[in-house]
């Protein structure tokens, strides 16, 4: 269960068995109700049961599969917790500062859950976070003025030690009244044409640029950006069309306009979402320990803010 069921989905789960509701859960532990639904929904059909009876007047009540389930749940969180509180224990560098780099564009989604879930685990260590592009990103760790970066797999050097996490396709994002809206899937040669919006970032805007290339195509710019929201925002008023690998649940813009996921046709490189440090450098318990949270914390089953790339249709618009 645990190469496909997350240890933050079971403790949602957890939680909504112990206060009897989605709301009171949400209100105990700070997760909006939406996301605790998703993982229980998560759950049940990874396991192909019912985990509660619905009563309208009385919330949830466990099934009896429900409960060996919550015990087995509750079972691995508790070894989970131990592995913690072992590495906590120890006197070998598991307080102080721990500086970890951000690619800008998976911020909004990694962060409150992996990098600052860690600081509340461990009232000791100090968390900094920085966020930057590719180029601030690896320039940081090779100035030793970050311990590692949770970031892609772009240009990082012979000195860059990468570890892949999770593996995030390309796919076109459109207005919902964008003629290949409706489309199941769209060629590079169908996009060229069209308005494009590029999300302007270094490094980003060459691997982008690259998948038009390798399909033989130019694509029409009309308007760029380093931020992922304006362009979701321009998108969503029908500026263009724009090409991500980032999968946000919402499929709305910052004004509220609807977007939707279409899949690119062919084979096209993904964005490998991962942990980069510096080779020459030795890296203290801290960061190691941090590490294994990320593995828990971030696979293609898995990734905070982001719909599964397992479970992702392209065209249908997230939850």
């Amino acid at each position: 269960m645990l190469n496909r069921v997350s240890l933050r989905q079971m403790e949602y789960f957890v939680a909504t068995a112990t206060h009897g509701s989605i709301a009171a859960a949400s209100v105990q532990i700070h997760i909006s109700s939406p996301s605790i639904s998703a993982a229980i929904a998560h759950l049940e059909s990874e396991l192909n049961v019912q985990l509660f009876v619905r009563h309208p007047s009385k919330g949830l009540g466990l099934t009896a599969i429900g409960t060996l389930v919550l015990r087995q749940c509750e079972d691995v969180l508790d070894q989970s917790s131990r592995l913690y509180e072992i590495a906590s224990d120890s006197s070998d560098v598991m307080q102080g500062v721990l500086r970890v780099g951000s690619f800008q564009s998976l911020t909004a989604m990694i962060a409150p859950e992996v990098i600052f879930g860690f600081s509340r685990a461990f009232e000791t260590v100090e968390v900094e976070m920085v966020e930057g592009d590719q180029v601030v990103l690896m320039n940081k760790i090779r100035a030793l003025e970050i311990d590692l970066a949770i970031t892609y797999d772009l240009h990082l050097g012979d000195d860059i030690e990468f570890e892949t996490l999770a593996t995030l396709p390309p796919y076109v994002l459109v207005s919902e009244l964008h003629p290949l809206a409706q489309e199941k899937a769209v060629t590079f040669e169908e996009l060229a044409a069209q308005p494009y919006v590029l999300l302007d970032l270094p490094m980003s805007r060459e691997y982008f640029t690259s998948l038009f290339a390798k399909a033989g195509v130019t694509p029409n710019i009309v308007a760029r950006s380093r931020s992922e929201e304006v362009v979701r925002s321009m998108v969503a008023n029908g500026i263009g069309y724009a090409l991500f690998n980032v999968r946000p649940k919402s499929n709305q813009a910052l004004d509220g306009k609807r977007m939707v996921r279409v899949r690119l046709a062919g084979t096209n490189r993904p964005m490998q979402l991962g942990l980069a440090t510096y080779k020459p450098m030795k890296q203290s318990r801290l960061t190691r320990v941090f590490m294994e949270r990320c593995r828990a914390y971030i696979s293609d089953q898995y990734i905070p803010g982001m719909s599964a790339a397992r479970f992702f249709d392209p065209h249908i618009a997230a939850p």
